[in-house]
């Protein structure tokens, strides 16, 4: 699977595993109009892709450094850019960590280096995170003037590592190394540096054991049911995707085999 991007590279390294590296090491891989208009097509494209686990990482010694803000001033020509402009590029960004989390594929980051911004915000919008030791990450929006509430960092942050860490982190803009990272779960395993995208391929394919289908409503029941008003909705969401499963051809062939196994002596 290859496809002709200029900022990004998209392919397979397994069979039913999609790799996508962001692909401009030579700015930390920071997010260039091109890089987000190219990005967006790749959700487009995943939405209904047949790859059943995403890998998302970053080529050379960073995941992602956020906003090119050499490439924005030089594009703008030191003119600030209209508030319709600015907002529609704000929104494009925003549809990214969206898109992150609709695709129907389990999205695991791979994070090598810094992961600042943007690129932070990319990790945050995994499901999984598997960090290298050189792994750094940076809600630096607030280091900028900004508000450290940017494409779901707010929402998503939270979430993670509960909304006492969140808020230290966000309103401080510190780095927070691989280490560190590890100990507040912010990601699930720390790898030596050059492992991390092999790591995520160990853990794909574990996920690829499991039926499509299965991979699919967790990803969707995970997603809705962090926010469920309660218990009981959670559980009834659960009951309706179990259901749903019950009647798939992945179960049947399931509890044949467990059963053909169950009767041998």
């Amino acid at each position: 699977m290859q496809h002709p991007f200029e900022t990004l590279l998209l392919t397979e390294p397994e069979p039913g595993i999609a790799l996508l590296t962001l692909n401009r090491p030579e700015r930390l891989n920071a997010i260039s109009v091109k890089l987000l208009e190219e990005f967006g097509d790749v959700l487009r494209l995943l939405e209904q892709h047949p790859a059943r686990v995403l890998i998302l990482t970053g080529a050379g010694p960073g995941f992602c450094s956020g906003t090119d803000l050499k490439e924005a001033r030089e594009r703008h020509g030191g003119v600030r850019p209209s508030v319709e402009t600015a907002m529609s590029t704000q929104q494009r960004l925003a549809r990214l960590v969206s898109g992150l989390r609709r695709i129907p594929q389990p999205v695991i980051a791979a994070v090598n280096g810094v992961a600042a911004g943007g690129g932070f915000c990319f990790s945050l919008a995994a499901d999984i995170r598997i960090a290298a030791q050189s792994a750094r990450f940076v809600a630096s929006f607030i280091n900028i003037g900004l508000s450290a509430g940017e494409i779901g960092s707010t929402y998503l942050l939270p979430r993670l590592i509960g909304v006492s860490r969140a808020a230290e982190i966000l309103f401080t803009g510190r780095e927070v190394g691989a280490v560190e990272a590890e100990r507040i779960a912010l990601v699930s395993r720390l790898v030596p540096d050059g492992q991390s995208v092999a790591a995520a391929i160990e853990v794909a394919r574990v996920m690829l054991e499991k039926s499509p289908f299965g991979l699919r409503m967790t990803k969707e029941v995970l997603d809705l049911n962090v926010d469920a008003p309660s218990l009981e909705s959670a559980l009834q969401l659960e009951n309706r995707t179990q259901q749903l499963a019950v009647r798939s051809d992945a179960f049947i062939e399931s509890i044949e085999r467990f059963n053909t196994r169950s009767r041998k002596p």
